[in-house]
């Protein structure tokens, strides 16, 4: 049986796309997933199943339109998928540590998409000068590095238009690879 988590965009924030975690995880299981785990409200949902990833891409996603009425997209990764992502950070971690100290939140942050940014999307968000803002796009996954915060960042607007993008940060990746590891 394959480990995954399924990443909710935009549930919980603000007041909009309200979904209780009890509620989701029950919703999961219904659909024939075990080990259904959520880790905080922003909608992270381990779970173990035998089906691939569109196949269960399109249940939740489906499942989430009819139990809640909200058309959420859905990125999923494997457990091995979010551990290479972890693994294979191109900042450094004094690189990361100089961010967190000029920044008064969280400064590492994962955008993963849903498929891989074409070429031209990319060439556009390289033209960009993001103010020391650093970025790097491997594969569906984009690395962003703020030196301020995420919350006014030029970057973070334009890697928004390169695909369907859920954002996560740094401290929710390896929570994450922890669960999985106890799973």
């Amino acid at each position: 049986m394959g480990k995954y988590v399924a990443l909710l965009r935009g549930i919980n924030v603000g007041g909009k796309n309200k979904i209780k975690m009890a509620e989701l995880r029950a919703a999961m299981e219904r659909l024939g997933l075990s080990e259904v785990q959520t880790y905080i409200q922003s909608g992270n949902i381990l779970f173990e199943s035998d089906d691939d990833e569109q196949t269960l891409r399109i249940m939740i996603e489906q499942m989430i339109e009819q139990e809640f009425g909200l058309s959420i997209p859905t990125i999923l990764r494997t457990s091995d998928e979010l551990q290479e992502i972890v693994r294979n950070c191109p900042f450094s971690d004094q690189e990361i540590a100089e961010a967190a100290a000029s920044s008064e939140v969280e400064s590492m942050y994962v955008t993963m998409l849903l498929d891989a940014p074409d070429a031209e999307r990319m060439e556009k968000l390289k033209a960009f000068d993001f103010k020391g803002d650093q970025f790097s796009i491997q594969g569906r996954d984009v690395y962003m590095l703020f030196q301020q915060s995420i919350r006014n960042s030029k970057l973070a607007v334009q890697v928004e238009k390169l695909g369907v993008p859920t954002t996560r940060n740094w401290k929710t990746m390896n929570k994450l690879i922890s669960m999985f590891e106890a799973l």
